[in-house]
C-alpha cells in the first residue's frame, strides 16, 4: 500500500504545501483555477502504483501555500521558479512536468524555458500556443454591455467579494458550469464560466447552481475544495490573471521559441475552451512549436476538469506517455 504524504517546502522565498505519493522518476502535478492539489487525487494513486514519484503542490496563493501580498508576484514565471526549487527539494534533477488549466499554461512555460530540469510535459484543456502579437487586455473582447470574465477578474476586490460570499455554491457553479455535465458547448444554453460577464452584474449571475453534484465529485471531495477556499479566499488565484499582460511582456524573450521536450495534450470533448474561436486551429497547429508531441488525445463527453472527469482516460495516457518515453 503505498501511502499519502503531505509537507510544506520552503522554495524561492515562499511555502508551498505539497501532496505526494510513490517512489522512482518524479512527476510535478499543477492544477488551475479554482483549484488546489487534491485535483489530482485520483492520478497521485495511479502514478505511485506505476512506479514514479508524483507530487502536487498547491500553486502559490492556494490552499495551505503561502500567499505573496504583492499582486506582481503571480507570474507564471514566478510559478516556474517555484517548481524548479521543487524538484531540486525532491533531491532530483529533473521532473515531467503536467498540467491542467492555469497549470498547463505554467507546465509549457517550464518545459519551454528550462529543458535541462522538465524532461517531458503533458497538458491538459490548454494547448501550447505562440505569443499573441498584442497583450491579452488589449485581445480579449470588451462591449458596451460586458466584458471579457479575465477583464472582471483584474478588477481588484470585485470577484473575490463575489466568491467568497458563498463558497460552496461559488464552487459548485464554476464546477458544474464547466463540465461536461452542463451539455456540449455549441449549444447557446450551455452555462459557461469562462466567457463574457454582463457590466454591473457578476460572473455567477448566469450560472445555475445545482441541486446535487456531478457524478465525478463527491461531497467530501467538494468540502476539501470549500475549506481550503474559505481557509486562503481567492486572491491568490485571481493574481495569476492579474497578470496577464505582465506574462505576455516577459515572455518576449521566449518569443519563436519551441518546447523540444516530449509532449502530450488532452482535452474533454466538453471542454470550455475549445468553444473559443480557432481554438481548433490553434490545437492542429500545435507539432509547428511543440515538433516531439506525442499524441493529442480528445475525451469524450468529458469537460474542462478532465482529471477529475475521466480520472481513468487521463491516467492511462499519462501511464502511457511516461512508460513509453521517459521510465528510468
Amino acid at each position: 500500500m503505498v501511502s499519502l504524504e503531505t509537507r510544506d517546502v520552503n522554495v524561492n522565498g515562499i511555502r508551498l504545501h505539497v501532496t505526494a505519493m510513490g517512489k522512482g522518476p518524479l512527476v510535478l502535478l499543477c492544477h488551475g483555477f479554482p483549484e488546489t492539489s487534491h485535483v489530482w487525487r485520483h492520478q497521485l494513486t495511479a502514478l505511485a502504483q506505476a512506479g514514479f514519484r508524483a507530487v502536487a503542490p498547491d500553486l502559490r496563493g492556494y490552499g495551505g501555500s503561502e500567499c505573496p501580498s504583492d499582486v506582481a508576484a503571480f507570474t507564471t514565471m514566478d510559478a516556474v521558479g517555484d517548481l524548479v526549487a521543487l524538484v531540486e527539494s525532491e533531491n532530483a534533477k529533473s521532473a515531467v512536468i503536467v498540467g491542467g488549466d492555469w497549470g498547463a499554461n505554467i507546465a509549457w512555460l517550464a518545459a519551454q524555458l528550462r529543458p535541462d530540469v522538465f524532461r517531458a510535459v503533458a497538458a491538459l484543456g490548454v494547448p501550447m500556443m505562440r505569443r499573441a502579437a498584442v497583450m491579452p487586455s488589449h485581445l480579449f473582447p470588451r462591449t458596451e454591455s460586458a466584458v471579457f470574465y479575465t477583464h472582471y477578474f483584474n478588477e481588484t476586490g470585485l470577484a473575490e467579494q463575489e466568491f467568497e460570499r458563498d463558497v460552496s455554491a461559488t464552487l459548485r457553479a464554476i464546477y458544474f458550469a464547466a463540465s461536461g455535465q452542463a451539455g456540449p458547448r455549441n449549444d447557446p444554453k450551455t452555462p459557461n464560466p469562462f466567457g463574457m460577464v454582463a457590466n454591473g452584474r457578476g460572473l455567477l449571475d448566469l450560472l445555475p447552481v445545482p441541486d446535487g453534484l456531478p457524478p465525478w465529485l463527491t461531497e467530501s471531495d467538494l468540502d476539501a475544495f470549500v475549506r481550503s477556499f474559505k481557509s486562503s479566499g481567492f486572491r491568490g488565484g485571481l493574481n495569476y490573471y492579474r497578470n496577464l499582460d505582465r506574462n505576455w511582456a516577459l515572455q518576449a524573450a521566449l518569443d519563436g521559441k519551441n518546447v523540444e521536450v516530449p509532449a502530450l495534450f488532452l482535452v474533454g470533448e466538453r471542454d470550455t475552451g475549445l468553444a473559443i474561436p480557432g481554438m481548433g486551429r490553434i490545437i492542429q497547429a500545435m507539432p509547428e512549436i511543440v515538433p516531439r508531441l506525442r499524441a493529442t488525445k480528445i475525451i469524450p463527453g468529458a469537460g474542462h476538469w478532465l482529471q477529475q472527469e475521466a480520472p481513468q482516460d487521463v491516467n492511462k495516457a499519462l501511464v502511457d506517455f511516461l512508460q513509453g518515453n521517459l521510465e528510468g
